[in-house]
């Protein structure tokens, strides 16, 4: 594989990140991956890490995030309350 070939791969999968784990699933909001009884904790906990990234900020308006596939954008504060939710609820 040449570089700009490797290069393509790793830009794709940064892109679909938590949509691999999401796929079949209506998650809209960050509260619904901590609620949810078909991922595993370390599922929610990269999903919501993923939400809360750069990577997925919003043009010109860095609170808000929209992971593809969700309706809308959420605030950064919503996904961070998710992680705190995780952790109160399983101690990590």
């Amino acid at each position: 594989m040449t570089n700009d070939m490797l290069l393509q791969v790793v830009r794709n999968a940064m892109a679909m990140g938590p949509l691999v784990l999401l796929q079949g699933l209506r998650l809209e909001r960050p509260g619904d991956v901590v609620q949810s009884r078909a991922l595993s904790v370390d599922d929610k906990r990269a999903i919501l890490a993923a939400w809360a990234s750069d990577l997925y900020a919003v043009d010109s308006k860095p609170a808000l995030r929209m992971l593809p596939g969700t309706p809308e954008p959420v605030s950064i504060d919503e996904v961070q309350v998710a992680l705190l939710e995780l952790d109160r609820r399983y101690g990590c």
